[in-house]
């Protein structure tokens, strides 16, 4: 069995991705296993997800996934680069992902690897630097190097999915894993609808707005998402909590700031400056822009301010596999990763209590948790605190962190069992969401 990659959002899913699954199936095999790292309740652009993790992961396996992993808020949360790079790593751990499959303008794989090739070569390095130097974006001045060395191949850098197809390559290097472009069908990168298929941009628009949506959405998305809307956990977005972020950025100091400022380029000083007067994020953000700083930039540094994760906090590498939900053969992927995944796999968010014991104080886990905190996702405060003193009593009594990894990974491995069952069709949902769904269909 043939077992393929997706990094994703699926904010919301929608048929355009449906249609990516089917068409990896038709290339490798209508027995591909598809494996997905997905986003959880924060995105890359910085701002929330739409809908819970939980419910994304859910449509996505009843759109043709197998297994949904989470892909950590460090990564899910950095920029193109960092993005692609934890997604990589995430379905490297898993030990049997052999394919990572993407959507792309140009649909040209070896074009997208000559380019990975060249970005990660002395020379670009150099060229970017002067570039750079004459005050451009970053876009820009990467354009600008890459034309100069590289010539009609460098514009794929011009088209948003190209570039994330470009970050793909870079960080599959070395990692055994095969990249795979698919031709991205229908609108381009938030270009509204059209041929059958919308930009993911467009429904959420859509879906904020209570309008209707066609058959965009596949209708499992739809039937989820309403349930959400009729509980009133969606729409999420970041309007919900402007005024808490406003005064989170309002709470700290300029060399607060400081530590959030990934390209320590000195955007800091004016987000700290705007921050004293602006009313409404959109304000702060529209001051604080210049042609050097695009807005997702600064959205993802403020929600990092909010959210509390600084430069530091990202790990070196992914620590864990956070299972959301998965079908019969995402099951047997989990036997399967038993033996083949390096990282230990999560099932439940006790499961990264118990990571974090074994790797010490790991500030990525922490705000992990801060995430599902802030969602809802988390056990009882006295069954947490049981849960850790249980565990420094098993992480003493063992005196080595190596043999109780060990222990831990083939426990979480081997929970797949633990999951809620959607009986008749053998998905799998973590428990906490289908006390959501209980509670929703009681109502």
């Amino acid at each position: 069995m043939k077992t393929a990659g997706i990094i994703c959002e699926y904010n919301p899913f929608h048929s355009g991705h449906a249609w990516q699954i089917r068409e990896i199936r038709r290339r490798l095999g209508e027995d591909t296993a598809v494996v997905c790292a997905m986003s959880g309740n924060f995105v890359q652009r910085g701002d929330f997800a739409v809908c819970r993790k939980h419910v994304r992961a859910e449509a996505a396996v009843r759109g043709g996934a197998d297994l949904v992993l989470e892909l950590p808020m460090p990564w899910a949360t950095a920029s193109a680069e960092g993005f692609a790079r934890g997604g990589a790593e995430l379905l490297a751990g898993t030990g049997v992902v052999e394919t990572l499959c993407f959507g792309s303008e140009c649909a040209d794989t070896g074009r997208l690897l000559r380019v990975a090739e060249c970005l990660t070569g002395d020379a670009f390095k150099t060229a970017l630097r002067e570039a750079l130097g004459k005050g451009v974006s970053f876009a820009s001045a990467r354009q600008a190097a890459a034309e100069r060395l590289l010539g009609g191949d460098a514009a794929v850098l011009e088209h948003a999915n190209d570039i994330l197809g470009v970050e793909y390559c870079k960080a599959l290097q070395g990692s055994g894993i095969e990249p795979l472009a698919l031709p991205r069908m229908g609108v381009g990168h938030d270009a509204g609808a059209g041929e059958g298929f919308a930009s993911a941009s467009y429904l959420r628009e859509r879906l904020i707005g209570n309008q209707q949506l066609g058959d965009y959405l596949t209708p499992d998305m739809a039937r989820l998402y309403e349930q959400e809307r009729a509980a009133g956990r969606a729409p999420v977005t970041a309007a919900n909590a402007e005024r808490a972020m406003l005064a989170r950025l309002r709470s700290m100091r300029e060399e607060d700031f400081a530590r959030y400022d990934e390209g320590r380029e000195g955007l800091y000083h004016r987000l700290y400056e705007v921050s004293r007067t602006a009313a409404r994020m959109e304000q702060l953000l529209d001051a604080a822009k210049t042609k050097r700083y695009a807005y997702a930039r600064l959205r993802r540094m403020v929600l990092r301010m909010y959210l509390g994760i600084e430069v530091g906090d990202m790990p070196e590498r992914v620590p864990y596999l956070r299972v959301l939900a998965c079908s019969e053969r995402g099951r047997a992927l989990l036997k399967r990763m038993k033996c083949s995944a390096p990282l230990p796999v999560l099932t439940k968010s006790a499961d990264v209590s118990l990571c974090a014991c074994l790797s010490g104080t790991f500030a990525g886990v922490r705000r992990q948790r801060m995430d599902d905190e802030s969602r809802g996702d988390l056990t009882a405060p006295e069954e947490q605190e049981a849960k850790r003193n249980e565990t420094t009593a098993m992480h003493r009594n063992r005196g080595s962190g190596g043999i109780y990894a060990d222990c831990l990974r083939q426990r979480c491995a081997g929970s797949g069992r633990r999951h809620g069952a959607d009986r008749g069709n053998g998905i799998r949902v973590s428990g906490r969401h289908r006390g959501h769904q209980r509670r929703s269909e009681s109502r």
